[in-house]
């Protein structure tokens, strides 16, 4: 019987699903981020996770490193890992996705069929990225922006409460310096966005290091990953194979 319990899934998986994509939330956010995806997509479940310290789970203590991170995710998605699965991440969360899917194949657990990472540069060429120098009023002004991407005008209050939550998500990515990142199993793609003027897209050659690599070059910004464009997804899907 599917676990709806699982604290690191707000939903329950299908149980007729061909395969999962668990999506890791960007810096500062929970999984309500990706409230404008779709549940399914030709078959593919596709899975927000909530992380410790943020949304439904303000009562647990953030995570200091994405290695912690990692070790406390997979083992609370176990379970789920019964079919063709991946991760994806955007910006900071593409970081703890590749460190879940190493911390998953050191222990020896199925393997993930698929590594997405969207807008990061490789571990070994970071800490990267003008958030990591932002003040926390510059913060809030991108929390800010992001709420409105995501329909929702933003409530000052809130946005100094989740300021915290972000300043804590952006000190664990300046803390993570891997010069010498574990090599994945499974195949990697990265995903890069034309008018992406945070992180370039010609800047994440450096994931070749950590696995046998392919790249994306999709349309948009920055935050274009948050409106689940048709042709995200349909990577998202092909990658698993499910094409």
């Amino acid at each position: 019987m599917t676990d709806r319990r699982n604290k690191w899934l707000p939903r329950a998986p299908s149980a007729e699903a061909t395969g999962r994509v668990f999506l890791i939330p960007y810096s500062g956010c929970g999984a309500s981020m990706y409230r404008k995806w779709p549940r399914l997509h030709d078959g593919v479940d596709l899975l927000p996770v909530e992380l410790p310290g943020h949304e439904t789970r303000l009562d647990e203590p953030n995570f200091e490193t994405y290695q912690d991170l990692a070790k406390q995710m997979a083992a609370g998605l176990e379970p789920h890992l019964d079919r063709p699965y991946a991760f994806f991440g955007h910006c900071g969360s593409a970081l703890a996705a590749y460190e879940v899917s190493a911390e998953i194949t050191r222990a020896g657990l199925p393997a993930p069929a698929r590594l997405y990472v969207s807008s990061q540069v490789a571990p070994q060429d970071g800490p990267f990225g003008r958030f990591l120098e932002m003040d926390d009023g510059q913060l809030g002004e991108e929390l800010s922006e992001l709420s409105r991407k995501l329909g929702a005008e933003p409530i000052p209050d809130l946005i100094d409460f989740y300021v915290e939550v972000l300043r804590a998500d952006v000190e664990t990515n300046k803390r993570y310096v891997v010069p010498e990142p574990f090599r994945l199993r499974c195949p990697i793609t990265t995903i890069g966005w034309t008018e992406d003027v945070e992180i370039r897209h010609d800047t994440m050659g450096g994931w070749t290091a950590c696995g046998d690599t392919t790249s994306e070059l999709l349309t948009g910004r920055h935050y274009r990953f948050v409106d689940a464009p048709a042709e995200l997804l349909d990577v998202l899907r092909d990658g698993l194979g499910r094409g």
